[in-house]
This record gives structure tokens, sequence and C-alpha cells, in this order.
């Protein structure tokens, strides 16, 4: 049994990937939601502050875990890494946007708590995020149906 789960997180396919997806944004979302807390409520901070410092390390470890992770994707050239860079890092500060205007809307205009508003936004940004990685950033072409055995 332990060895089909294992074949199921770590098997290639859309099925392993998935779940490696769900796990990583997981640690993702703990990683961007316990800093945004900590710098919050124990530190004082306001929303905004908290969210400009959470998001970013966020993003960071969100690249490196769903580069060698989730899509266990490797790029060939430099100028290959730094071009998925880009997209990644351009994609995330969107749907920052996303999660910093809905935080603040939580706020200003519904009277719900910061930290509630912050945990509602996350549900929609792991979804845009997955999409906007498998589809845009982490894209394997016709021609590069293994990407991970490129150097």
């Amino acid at each position: 049994m332990i060895k089909k789960i294992r074949e199921f997180i770590l098997g290639k396919g859309i099925g392993g990937e998935s779940v490696r997806y769900l796990i990583v944004g997981g640690l993702t979302t703990l990683v961007n939601f316990s800093v945004f807390v900590l710098m919050h409520e124990v530190l004082g901070f306001d929303d905004f502050v908290s969210n400009m410092v959470s998001i970013p390390l966020s993003i960071l470890f969100a690249y490196v875990a769903n580069k060698l992770f989730v899509f266990n994707w490797r790029c060939a050239t430099r100028t290959e890494l730094f071009l998925e860079f880009v997209k990644f890092v351009g994609s995330r500060l969107l749907t920052m946007a996303l999660e910093v205007g809905a935080v603040r809307l939580s706020v200003s205009v519904l009277h719900i708590n910061a930290t509630l508003g912050k945990a509602v936004s996350q549900v929609l940004v792991v979804i845009l995020n997955y999409i906007i990685s498998k589809l845009l950033v982490f894209r394997r072409s016709d021609n590069d149906s293994d990407n991970s055995t490129s150097s």
C-alpha cells in the first residue's frame, strides 16, 4: 500500500503532478500565511506591508519547489532558465496583485478580518497559479515530451 501511495505521489503524469502540486501549494501557502501572520498579528505591521513581504518569499519558495519537485523541470541554457524565471515571477506578481486586492477588499469594503481575507484569497491564488504554471511556465512542447532529461 505504501508503494502504491509513493507511486501515486511521485509518479509521472497528471496524477502524481497534481498531488505534488497540492503538496507544494500547501507548503507555499504555509510560508506565505505564516510570514503574513507573524508580521501582521505578532509584529504589528499593516496588512499591505505584511503581504508585500510574505508573498515574494513564498514566490521564491514556490519557484524552486515547482521546478524541481512538481514539474521536474530542467533548462538547457541559462537563457531558458532566465526566461522561465521571468515568466514564473511575472505570473506570480499578477496573482499577488489579485491577492493583495482581495485582502484590501476584505478589510476596507467587506469589513472582514485581514487574516480571514488572506485565507480565503489563497484558494483562488493556488488554483490560478497551477493553471498558469502548467500552461505558461513549465509547458512541454510537442517536440519536447521529456524536458526533465535536459541538463
